[in-house]
C-alpha cells in the first residue's frame, strides 16, 4: 500500500458527473455547441453522444433518455411532456440555453418536481446593447443622415443641425424593468439621458434604486423622445402599446421594439409611421418577419432588423458558458443560480 506523508492533502473527493443529454433542433446544436463549449459541458457531466434529441418519441431518443438525469436543452426542443417524461424516469434538471422555456417545458415538468434554469440573463445582454447602440445612433439622427450623405454624396450645414439632433438630455422611456429592461437601464448610467419607468410591479424604492423616474403608462409615451420596450409577451400585455399612446409621442420621438411584435398594435404603428409624425427601429413584428408587401417596408422613418438583437455568432458562447456553470452548481447540490419558478412563468417571456 503507497505511503503519504502526513503533510501529504488528500485528494478531493470526485465530482458527480449527471448523466446528460442535448435536446434542440440540428442547426442549434451545430450553433452552440463547438469543441470547445463540448469539452466544457464534458467537465461537468456525462454528455450522451450527439446528435441533438428533437423528437422524444424516436427509439434512439428513449434509450438515451431512460437513464437521463439533466437535459441541456435549446431552440427547437420539443414539449417535455407526460409522453417524453415516462420515457426519463430520471430526469430530475433541465438547463435552457436560450431565454424563455415556454415551448418546451409543461406542466407535467412541475408537476413531477423538475428543477429549471434558463440562460435568460446571459441573452439580456446582447440585447440591450443592441437597444443602447440603437437609442444612441437614433439621437444623432445617423442612419438617416448617412442615407441622404450617400444620395447628395456632399456635407451638409453641420452648423444648422437642428436642435432636436443629439443625445444631450434626451428622455428615455422604458417599458417594463425585465431582465433586459434592466439592463438597458444599467447601459445608460454613463450617458446625459434621463430614464423614466413604467412597470407596475416595481415600487419607487426599486426605481429610486436603479436611478430611474417611476412613471404612469401614459407620461412614459407623452415625455420620452424614445421608448424602448421590454415587456413579455402576455394576454395582458398583447396589443399593449396601443394607437392612443403611439399618437401622444412626440414628434420625431423613437419606438424601439425588442421584445415580442405583437406587444405593439402593427396596424397602429404602421399608420403613424406613414404620417412621418414619430420613427421606429422594430426587430421585432407581429407576424415575424412581415409579409413582403407589409407597408412598414416601404417606411422611411423605420428602421426592421432580422430579429438579431439577441445572442447570435460569438454571444452563443456566453449561453453555453452558463449552462456548463448551471450544471456544475446543481452537480455539487447548490442548486441554480438562474432558477425559473413555475410561479413566476406567467410574468416571463
Amino acid at each position: 500500500m503507497p505511503r503519504t506523508s502526513p503533510d501529504t492533502p488528500e485528494a478531493p473527493p470526485a465530482r458527480n458527473r449527471p448523466r446528460a443529454a442535448v435536446a434542440m433542433k440540428p442547426g442549434a446544436a451545430t450553433a452552440l455547441l463547438d469543441a470547445r463549449s463540448l469539452a466544457a459541458l464534458g467537465e461537468v457531466c456525462d454528455l450522451a453522444d450527439l446528435p441533438a434529441l428533437d423528437d422524444f418519441a424516436t427509439d434512439r431518443a428513449r434509450a438515451v433518455l431512460a437513464d437521463v438525469e439533466i437535459l441541456v436543452t435549446g431552440w427547437g426542443c420539443p414539449p417535455l411532456d407526460g409522453a417524453a417524461l415516462a420515457a426519463a424516469p430520471r430526469l430530475r434538471a433541465v438547463v435552457h440555453t436560450a431565454g424563455s422555456v415556454h415551448g418546451h417545458i409543461t406542466e407535467a415538468c412541475w408537476d413531477r418536481g423538475i428543477e429549471v434554469s434558463s440562460a435568460a440573463a446571459a441573452n439580456a445582454l446582447p440585447v440591450a446593447e443592441y437597444t443602447v447602440a440603437m437609442i444612441l445612433l437614433s439621437g444623432k439622427r445617423v442612419l438617416e443622415r448617412a442615407r441622404e450623405y450617400r444620395a447628395e454624396r456632399r456635407r451638409d450645414n453641420w452648423l444648422a443641425t437642428p436642435a432636436r439632433v443629439g443625445n444631450h438630455g434626451r428622455t428615455v422611456g422604458i417599458l417594463s424593468a425585465s431582465l433586459i429592461g434592466r439592463r438597458v437601464i444599467e447601459l445608460l448610467r454613463p450617458y446625459d439621458l434621463p430614464v423614466l419607468l413604467h412597470d407596475p410591479y416595481v415600487t419607487d424604492e426599486e426605481a429610486a434604486a436603479l436611478g430611474v423616474r417611476p412613471v404612469g403608462l401614459a407620461e412614459l409615451f407623452a415625455q420620452s423622445d424614445v421608448v424602448s420596450v421590454h415587456t413579455p409577451l402576455l394576454p395582458a400585455t398583447r396589443g399593449l402599446v396601443d394607437r392612443e399612446l403611439l399618437t401622444s409621442m412626440r414628434p420625431d420621438a423613437v419606438l424601439i421594439n425588442t421584445a415580442r411584435g405583437a406587444v405593439v398594435d402593427q396596424d397602429a404603428l404602421t399608420d403613424v409611421l406613414r404620417q412621418e409624425r414619430i420613427r421606429a427601429i422594430l426587430d421585432v413584428t407581429d407576424p415575424d418577419p412581415l409579409p413582403t408587401a407589409h407597408p412598414l417596408w416601404d417606411c422611411d422613418n423605420a428602421l426592421i432588423t432580422p430579429h438579431l438583437a439577441g445572442s447570435q455568432g460569438n454571444e452563443w458562447q456566453r449561453l453555453v458558458d452558463l449552462a456548463v456553470g448551471e450544471i456544475d452548481r446543481w452537480a455539487a447540490g447548490d442548486g441554480f443560480a438562474h432558477p425559473v419558478r413555475r410561479e413566476r412563468l406567467a410574468f416571463l417571456a
